[in-house]
């Protein structure tokens, strides 16, 4: 008897730990599926350590939804219709970032290295925001923007000027007449380009804005430089992460300048309205490319172009701020008392965006007054694909244009496009389309230009005082007139008398032509 009932307690005991243990096991699984959730969910509430730091900071606009809502109400009144540049840049008013949730920008942090990038330009915001904004994501920090034509009017440079980080300079007589003071004016080594019209004349225009760049960048406490148009953008392929700070970080300390190839775009629309949102796929350049399949596959990948790339070929150029730096074209940095330790990247990039909407023909032809001729274009453009391009848009009909364009730019043959991407001539590149779409659904673009609309009243009175605040008294004349002025180095610029010979400009080039291989 006692014998059973101890088995007994015995049976139910181990039955119960079994239980016990049945249940635990339940439960674990159960526990650690609950607390993964919660560490992932957001449920739309800001994070606390976020939300209460010092440094943080959100894009311009979007801390103010009295603005959004004010603006959407002046569209309603509109007959249910935003301004023209809300359309075009995004209606949304949404404060979130589908790719980067709760990213924001430090503008006063003390990340290294610090960046800035220089550009003459005159653009719309259509072009410049997101131009400014994909480089911020990638970690620019500062730009100064030299601009004339649509880019200097009061209702483009207002907005331009609520952006942190964004310096605006303006094409006065003033700037004329100090850079015509400056050091490189008088020098023999952008002589060539001198008193030529067109593109030459922007070539000049862009050496002497990056010289006052450079006093600007040093002025600003910028670690780095670059000269960029507003039709290219950086692609920081090879780095741990998709960062230009990250890149430009792991360069060694004794590099003075970072050659960046650039890729062009190869479009396969006629209908491109938004290049750095529509285009995907790019031209990769001579120097990424083994050289028996670039001159392999030459004839098929210019498709009866004068060469390989429709433009220029040769890259564009970081430079270390230090002392005595220059430009050297807007291509290329020197330096008055060394040639500079250059390196050249085996993956990173400078996309360029050429001839990606039918609209730029006309464009480029109506900024030059040159003749549609083969010798008068000459004096005008630099490069054989610019010159065809400006002769046709002069002197062909609309259809007959279209079917230039689309024959010489429009890459619509499917089956050649899959050989030379499989080839390496041709690749997809989405980080940026990527970027500048979550930009443009996160409504940063439209909130800019609706906080600029509720906050500068006055445009012409900000212009000034803006100019004024940034230190920036400059004028600029007509390049092509010859007047005499009194050479003046600047003092950062100052060398001793055994200055070295400095190389000629580097003007934009294309890369190397078909050779014939024996």
């Amino acid at each position: 008897m006692a014998g059973a009932a101890k088995s007994s307690l015995q049976h139910q005991h181990s039955a119960s730990f079994v239980s016990r243990l049945l249940i635990l096991l339940t439960l674990l699984p159960l526990t650690l599926a609950l607390f993964a959730f919660l560490l992932q969910w957001r449920g739309g509430l800001t994070d606390p350590v976020t939300r209460w730091s010092p440094d943080h900071h959100q894009f311009p606009g979007m801390d103010n939804p009295s603005v959004s809502s004010s603006s959407s109400l002046r569209g309603s009144s509109n007959g249910g219709h935003s301004s023209g540049c809300s359309d075009l840049l995004g209606r949304s008013r949404s404060a979130s970032f589908p790719y980067y949730k709760n990213w924001n920008f430090d503008f006063s942090s003390d990340l290294k290295p610090k960046i800035c990038i220089t550009t003459s330009t005159s653009a719309g915001l259509e072009q410049t925001l997101p131009w400014i904004f994909y480089h911020k994501v990638i970690g620019v920090s500062t730009f100064f923007l030299f601009v004339e034509g649509k880019a200097a009017t009061p209702e483009i440079s207002r907005v331009l000027l609520t952006i942190p980080g964004v310096k605006v300079i303006y094409r006065t007589r003033e700037l004329e007449e100090q850079q015509a003071r400056s050091r490189i004016w008088n020098e023999t080594w952008l002589a060539s380009f001198f008193y030529k019209p067109c593109n030459y004349e922007l070539f000049v225009k862009q050496s002497l804005n990056m010289e006052m760049a450079i006093v600007m960048a040093r002025e600003a406490g910028m670690d780095w430089i670059f000269h960029l148009d507003t039709d290219e953008l950086i692609h920081p392929a090879g780095a741990r992460e998709y960062s230009l700070r990250q890149l430009l970080l792991d360069v060694p300390g004794n590099v003075d300048m970072v050659i960046f190839p650039n890729y062009e775009s190869s479009v396969e629309r006629d209908d491109i309205k938004e290049p750095f949102s529509e285009v995907s796929m790019f031209k990769n350049n001579f120097d990424h490319l083994p050289k028996d399949v670039y001159f392999g596959n030459y004839r098929e990948a210019t498709r009866g172009n004068p060469n390989y790339f429709l433009t220029y070929g040769n890259g564009k150029s970081a430079a270390r701020i230090q002392d005595h730096l220059r430009p050297n074209g807007a291509h290329r940095w020197h330096n008055y008392m060394k040639t500079p330790n250059e390196i050249k990247l085996d993956e990173a990039a400078v996309l360029h965006y050429t001839y990606t909407k039918f609209s730029d023909l006309t464009s480029r032809r109506d900024r030059c007054g040159c003749k549609p001729t083969k010798d008068d274009v000459k004096r005008c453009f630099m490069l054989e694909f610019d010159r065809a391009a400006f002769i046709i848009a002069s002197t062909a009909t609309e259809d007959e244009m279209l079917r230039w364009y689309q024959e010489r730019v429009v890459w619509t043959d499917k089956e050649l496009n899959l050989k030379l991407m499989r080839k390496g001539i041709l690749n997809r590149i989405y980080a940026p389309m990527v970027i500048v779409q979550g930009l443009r659904e996160a409504g940063v673009f439209s909130n800019v230009i609706a906080m600029a609309q509720a906050n500068l009243t006055s445009p012409e009175n900000n212009n000034s005082s803006e100019t004024a605040k940034s230190g920036v008294m400059i004028s600029s004349r007509k390049i092509g007139q010859k007047e005499e002025f009194q050479a003046t180095a600047r003092r950062v610029l100052q060398v001793g008398d055994d200055e070295i010979s400095l190389p000629s400009a580097v003007p934009p080039q294309s890369p190397p032509g078909q050779v014939v291989i024996q």
